[in-house]
């Protein structure tokens, strides 16, 4: 585990984000609960996928689970 990915902290919309997709909810459907574009959604979750280091949404959603943020 990378020592950059443990000093990561994610705000609670980014937490509330991959939570939506944990429950398998689509990426548009998470812009519509949130009231915000699909369009976003998908840009913030690149965001967050940098951030953390992962390269897929899956792996961010697995990452936040295993670290008991979601």
């Amino acid at each position: 585990m990378d020592v950059l990915t443990e000093q990561v902290e994610l705000s609670h919309a980014d937490l509330a984000l991959l939570a939506e997709l944990a429950k398998g909810v689509t990426v548009d459907r998470v812009g519509r609960r949130l009231d915000i574009s699909g369009r976003t959604v998908r840009r913030r979750l690149r965001g967050i996928c940098d951030r953390i280091g992962v390269a897929t949404a899956i792996e961010a959603v697995a990452w936040a689970a295993r670290r008991q943020l979601i």
